[in-house]
């Protein structure tokens, strides 16, 4: 089996050679195809020798039909290869707006998701997804919308960075699934039912060999001239009796059976998993699933494969005179039974498996081109530290970075800021970088160590008219919600931005205090932004809250933002100036 090829060198020029190629093929596959008509009809209107040449004409037109194919395939591999080199520069530069936004994986009740813009435009799913199965992205995202479970994560993490240093290897895995593998005809049920044992028929496979050796005798009878070709007639009519025992079987199958392009992804990811050599014990254990003691998955697959061609295939106008005469049916059902219950179990759980790889692929991938190379540590205490933190969304060389400590004592941080200061920015900054150590990867900065919490925010709060829902009602139902989880015990690192904005100030004060001051009695830990500068006095009178801010800078024309956390309430406020350069006048 020819092998493919995976080099990125000079791809326009693979790609154009290739088209050549495939035009030479396509002609040779015609001048075979020719000469197999011919000697077909000279063989049955002349004499008998002409057997060899047709056999002749019938191997090269296989082989030349095998051939195009390959270079096409190939072809299929280099115009995937040049569009994920388009797409990691997309990535590289946070131009995300031609890649898949995983909009169908938001919930807006989730505890996160919307908040951190895992999921929609300009998203984290967009940096990180590099699936081409819908199970697989399925997969990432309920990964990205786990509850946080960090210190399980070591080994995956383990697992991530040899994958990130194996570049060939992950684009290879890609380059095959965005090459072959069509979302549009994915199936999901054909697993369960390739579980269930088949009834072998001993008496089939007699009739079976009954049909080829009756029809070949009958063929050469029939063309010596020894018998009548009526008699090829009744033969086929017995056989329509026989074929129909096993009809109603084979069509299912052809039905269960996925198509060609998605058995021919999973069997080149399956080789390519298989010819891997991994150190991590975690990747180990995964790329054991696919090496049975006796033979390779990718042997199963490939078995599956040529039974698929052959049983999706029964109604082509070439195939239906052969089974007619030679009764070939019943030998294909025999087949397929001892397939299906010999490795039907094991390959059912195949393309589960395949799809967490597109998963593994992707997190691989996405260290590998990004270089997220972040420490991670976690720690028994209920604790937050990191150390120049950025946010993965951002342009790195734009991005600013931030270090942060939360716990022992201080449980709550009131921020406070500017306008356009960067304190949303920041918030998200460390709750995206959660989810990333959460997914197995390194968090884009120096050094994140956490404690055992979840993590739950409050930052978009928009209003619903089909539901006559306030943003401000919104609100308070989040905040319902983390009361709730945290006063059942549940230990919680929440982000919580400009609280109770949408009342008077007199109320959002006294709420905003008395919020804060239950937050205070549970395992919570994390931080409120806040407009209202009075709010900064709980500092020197509640044990637990400690102030942080952003400042600006505001000159005549503009205001300058530095973007960098401070300890402390924020001294000045900008929104004055602001307004002025939006056109507002003051008197």
């Amino acid at each position: 089996m020819n092998k493919f090829n995976f080099s990125e060198e000079d791809l326009q020029n693979q790609i154009s050679t290739l088209k050549r190629q495939a035009g030479l093929f396509s002609l040779i596959r015609l001048v075979l195809f020719l000469g197999l008509i011919a000697t077909l009809v000279l063989f049955f209107s002349h004499s008998g020798w002409w057997i060899f040449l047709l056999i002749g004409f019938g191997a090269g037109f296989v082989w030349s039909v095998r051939q195009f194919n390959f270079i096409k395939d190939q072809e299929s591999i280099n115009l995937a290869l040049q569009q994920m080199k388009v797409e990691s520069i997309w990535r590289k530069d946070r131009q995300l707006d031609q890649l898949d936004e995983g909009k169908d994986f938001r919930g807006k009740n989730h505890p996160f998701a919307n908040d951190l813009d895992l999921f929609g435009e300009h998203s984290l799913f967009q940096l990180l997804n590099h699936c081409s199965s819908k199970k697989g992205k399925e997969i990432l995202a309920e990964a990205m919308k786990a509850s946080l479970n960090i210190p399980e994560k070591a080994e995956l993490r383990d697992a991530v960075d040899e994958l990130a240093n194996k570049p060939l290897f992950l684009k290879s895995m890609e380059a095959v699934g965005k090459a072959f593998f069509d979302p549009e005809q994915e199936k999901t049920a054909w697993t369960e039912w390739l579980k269930e044992k088949e009834n072998p028929k001993p008496y089939l496979q007699i009739l079976g060999w009954i049909g080829l050796i009756g029809g070949v005798s009958i063929l050469v009878l029939v063309y010596l001239g020894l018998i009548p070709t009526a008699i090829l007639g009744l033969w086929v009519l017995v056989g329509l009796f026989f074929l129909g025992m096993v009809f109603k079987s084979l069509k299912t199958a052809a039905e269960k059976i996925p198509n060609r392009q998605t058995l021919k992804t999973f069997v080149q990811w399956v080789q390519l998993i298989e010819r891997e050599t991994f150190q991590s014990p975690f990747l180990q254990k995964e790329q054991s699933v696919f090496k049975q003691e006796s033979s390779m998955a990718s042997e199963h697959l490939v078995g599956l494969d040529r039974l698929g061609l052959w049983i999706q295939n029964r109604l082509n106008l070439l195939y239906l005179p052969v089974n007619l005469i030679f009764w070939t049916d019943l030998l294909l059902y025999v087949r397929w039974v001892k397939w299906k219950n010999g490795y039907g179990k094991f390959l059912a759980a195949y393309p589960e498996k395949l799809a967490y790889w597109e998963v593994l692929i992707s997190l691989g991938l996405f260290q590998h081109e990004l270089g997220a190379n972040g420490k991670v540590d976690h720690s028994d205490q209920h604790i937050f530290e990191a150390k120049e933190l950025t946010h993965p969304l951002l342009i790195p060389s734009q991005a600013v970075s931030n270090s942060f400590e939360l716990g022992n004592p201080a449980k709550v941080v009131l921020l406070t800021g500017a306008n356009m200061s960067g304190k949303t920015t920041f918030m998200r900054t460390l709750g995206i970088n959660l989810v990333l150590v959460n997914l197995g990867l390194r968090p884009f900065g120096e050094y994140v160590r956490v404690g055992k919490f979840d993590l739950y925010t409050s930052m978009r709060n928009a209003d619903n008219l089909g539901e006559s829902v306030s943003s401000f009602y919104a609100e308070l139902s989040r905040i319902k919600t983390l009361i709730e989880r945290l006063e059942s015990g549940n230990p919680i690192f929440f982000l919580l931005d400009e609280i109770l904005k949408g009342t008077n100030t007199e109320d959002r004060i006294a709420g905003s205090e008395a919020l804060i001051a239950q937050l205070l009695k549970t395992h919570g830990l994390g931080i409120i932004s806040t407009h209202d500068i009075e709010l900064a006095n709980l500092e020197n009178r509640i044990e637990g809250i400690q102030n942080f801010s952003f400042h600006s800078a505001v000159f005549d024309d503009k205001i300058d933002f530095d973007y960098k956390i401070k300890e402390g309430a924020c001294p000045s406020f900008n929104a004055h100036k602001l307004m002025e350069l939006m056109g507002i006048k003051f008197r």
